[in-house]
């Protein structure tokens, strides 16, 4: 039994080896979206609000010292509120004398609150320390994650996520269909071969080629021009990414024992994956999706994937954090394989 588990994992990884397809949609199609969704986002947060300037004095040079104002000056308010107008500059601060005055634009609501907040909280804090007195009220504002963060620990595991989730749903589903077809299932049924050591080889495989993508991706991502940063906790996403596996492979199996032909099964398998890439963060933060479709991706395995992995990744979260992202993908592996060994066939009928 230990020769035919042997012999039954070498001969679906010199397969998968084999089929240059495969290869490149596990490792170099996912990788892809790493390395552009990386470069393009690995300054997002360095850029400053342009801000237009009329005049000199406290509060413009105090706005240049936040940090997060690029100051642009005019020789005159005209000018500077032609630019205001047009769409190109949020505000326009005129400082004549004691008085500070901010033209904002209103079709920008979002722009204009943010300059509007700035411009307040500067002059108002010169107004404390100009009249000598303590300030009443104290505040303080300190950033929860670790002060190195950077998109690319927030792309990486719903990337890495997504990556797995191709590979085991269309490794599965593929081989599966091809199989039967081709009656390699037929021999394998009639083979002194369990059919435990036929899904344990099988789930083997993906996982190790599972851990490969991982070690791949991680090690793009942490080169310095991405400059990922792992968390004090980054092991503890180990338990959660083989549930991961796991979840993906039953639908793998569950889509290979549905469909009769390989086309039938790319299909299928494309109508699972790429839907839920977009509805569990893959992409972009599901936070700005309406609630309604929030609390309907948490129904999805690739959501908990991806939040499980972010958790330990970049948050730096506990093990109490394991229990609901590793509960919900094992209920769905288990509901899931159900239903695939329910309806699973060794042979076309």
């Amino acid at each position: 039994m230990k020769g035919a588990f042997k012999s039954l994992s070498a001969a679906m990884v010199k397969g998968f080896l084999r089929d240059k397809a495969t290869l490149f949609f596990s490792f170099v199609f996912p990788l892809m979206f790493l390395v552009i969704f990386g470069l393009l986002f690995r300054d997002a947060g360095a850029e400053k609000i342009k801000i237009g300037a009329v005049g000199d004095g406290p509060v413009i040079a105090a706005l240049e010292q936040t940090g997060a104002v690029e100051v642009q000056r005019f020789g005159s308010v005209d000018e500077g509120v032609a630019k205001v107008r047009d769409g190109d500059l949020p505000g326009l601060v005129e400082a004549t004398g004691d008085k500070v005055l901010l033209r904002f634009a209103a079709s920008d609501q979002a722009q204009a609150g943010t300059v509007r907040g700035l411009v307040a909280g500067v002059t108002q804090q010169l107004n404390v320390t100009a009249s000598g007195q303590p300030p009443k009220y104290e505040f303080d504002a300190e950033q929860v994650e670790d002060a190195s963060l950077k998109p690319i620990q927030f792309l990486t595991p719903g990337i890495l996520s997504w990556g797995i989730a191709i590979t085991a749903v269309f490794g599965a589903s593929l081989t599966l269909v091809n199989w039967r077809r081709k009656q390699v299932l037929r021999r394998l049924r009639l083979a002194p071969v369990s059919p435990t050591t036929i899904l344990t080889s099988r789930i083997l495989v993906t996982i190790g080629v599972a851990l490969t993508q991982a070690l791949i991706f991680v090690g793009v991502a942490l080169l310095p021009v991405f400059g990922l940063t792992l968390s004090g906790t980054w092991w503890l996403a180990i338990p959660v990414f083989l549930c991961g596996v796991l979840a993906f492979f039953t639908i793998g199996m569950l889509v290979g024992a549905l469909c009769k032909t390989e086309e039938a099964a790319t299909g299928a398998a494309n109508i699972v994956v790429l839907p839920m890439s977009f509805l569990s963060g893959t992409f972009f933060p599901i936070d700005l999706a309406p609630p309604w479709l929030q609390a309907a991706s948490k129904a999805l395995p690739l959501r908990h994937m991806n939040d499980g992995i972010t958790d330990f990744l970049v948050r730096g979260k506990g093990p109490e954090a394991l229990l609901v992202p590793c509960g919900v993908l094992i209920a769905f592996t288990l509901v899931v394989g159900f239903v695939a060994a329910k309806v699973f066939t060794w042979e076309d009928n």
